[in-house]
């Protein structure tokens, strides 16, 4: 890895599999660290059967999400049921700074892999497990994916119209959340062990992690005793406040009107002064209370006008407004690719992949993404050999044990 990046003295054994694991690892390779990505033919990981695809067509090396979440990282195939794969895997830990693994609480205990055990082998290595609901606790095994804890955090009863089922957020949302904390934890672990000498284990709940998001929910019911429930994209404090059609199909423009100063200058915007004099909006409890009424009068507006036009000229008065873009809006935005959001890596099977890059500029150490996610065991025999010193005979038997698979 780059020697000039800020983690490139870290070595990173990374048993996770699926999203909320492998993003906070990606985070950690994009600063240098040195990543081997363990995975197995006998049990293909989740997220390279999950779409987008290249060109449509679903397989394991042709998963988008697995490509943009695995960025810079080695690919090793091991066989962890088989003895003879725990043992280079006890080898690997010998050699890493930090092991990271996303299996439910029994599996790594099950393997004799767990904490205890691999201290014993590293004393100070650091060890994080990340899972639905944390180690321990009359949830510990609750078995699942991000879908589910969403919907145990509370994220789906709070998302959707007041009068219909709950929607859920998009996708596996606390995959989308979590990792933040994980890829923080690890740093401190990291620097509390360039401090001390001392490793340490991380348990972490994706789900318990999440619920940030959630707070001023949490806190408006341990303040007021009130349980908050769907209310579509409406809002607690600001009215209107919604998303509205404009030209064009499908399309839509984000408004959120806060505060007296900005419900007048969003009326002079309409050209209808006079709802500014109507008792009915004066104030924001006002317009909380004629919602439905508010957003026949701004639909109406909005549904005459493009959605860019209608963006420029609330921005221009102060008043929060986006036209909502669809994907192939985010692709080509002129804002993410100053700031080089998207990233093409050359691939060994696909020619070209599009990636993520790094959100954060760092302005001495920024990160470096050049290395497209492994193919499935691309680099079995580079990291025996080259990294854990393995001779060509003794890679040769493991893999006519079918251990390297």
């Amino acid at each position: 890895m780059a020697h000039d990046l800020p983690l490139s003295d870290v070595n990173i054994l990374d048993l996770m599999w699926v999203m909320a694991g492998p993003m906070a690892t990606r985070v950690l390779a994009d600063y240098g660290a040195t990543i081997v990505r363990v995975e197995s033919t006998t049990r293909i990981d989740t997220v390279r059967t999950i779409g987008p695809y290249h060109d449509g067509d679903p397989g394991v090396e042709n998963s988008g999400l697995y490509e943009t979440i695995n960025v810079g990282k080695f690919g090793m195939a091991l066989d962890l049921s088989r003895e003879a794969g725990r043992e280079v895997v006890c080898d690997l830990v010998r050699w890493a700074d930090v092991v990271t693994e996303a299996f439910s609480p029994k599996a790594m205990r099950n393997w004799g892999l767990d904490y205890d055990s691999l201290r014993q082998i590293k004393p100070d290595i650091i060890m994080l497990s990340t899972c639905l609901m944390g180690q321990d606790g009359p949830l510990a095994q609750f078995a699942g994916f991000g879908n589910l804890a969403a919907a145990i955090s509370g994220f789906y009863n709070l998302t959707g119209w007041a009068d219909r089922a709950p929607a859920g957020p998009f996708l596996a949302y606390t995959d989308a959340v979590s990792p933040r904390f994980t890829a923080a934890s690890l740093l401190a672990a990291l620097d509390h062990r360039r401090r001390t000498g001392q490793g340490q284990y991380i348990d972490q709940s994706q789900a318990e992690a999440s619920l940030h998001f959630l707070a001023p929910a949490l806190l408006d019911y341990t303040a007021n005793g009130r349980v908050q429930d769907r209310m579509g994209n409406r809002d607690l404090h600001m009215a209107p406040h919604g998303v509205y059609p404009v030209l064009g199909e499908d399309r839509w423009v984000a408004i959120a009107v806060a505060g007296d100063a900005e419900w007048r200058a969003f009326c002079e915007v309409l050209q209808q002064p006079e709802l500014a004099q109507n008792n009915r909006f004066a104030t924001v409890q006002d317009r909380l209370a004629y919602q439905d009424d508010l957003d026949a009068i701004v639909s109406a507006w909005t549904r005459e006008r493009d959605g860019q036009t209608v963006e420029t000229a609330l921005q221009a008065r102060g008043v929060s407004a986006c036209a909502v873009p669809n994907m192939c809006d985010m692709y080509e935005d002129p804002q993410l690719a100053h700031r080089g959001h998207f990233v093409e890596l050359d691939h060994p099977i696909h020619g070209t992949t599009s990636v993520e890059g790094s959100r954060s500029h760092l302005s001495r150490t920024p990160a470096r993404v050049n290395r497209a996610a492994p193919t499935l065991g691309q680099d079995t025999r580079y990291v025996l050999e080259t990294i854990l010193g393995y001779s060509a005979e003794r890679i040769d038997e493991l893999e006519s044990q079918g251990i390297l698979q």
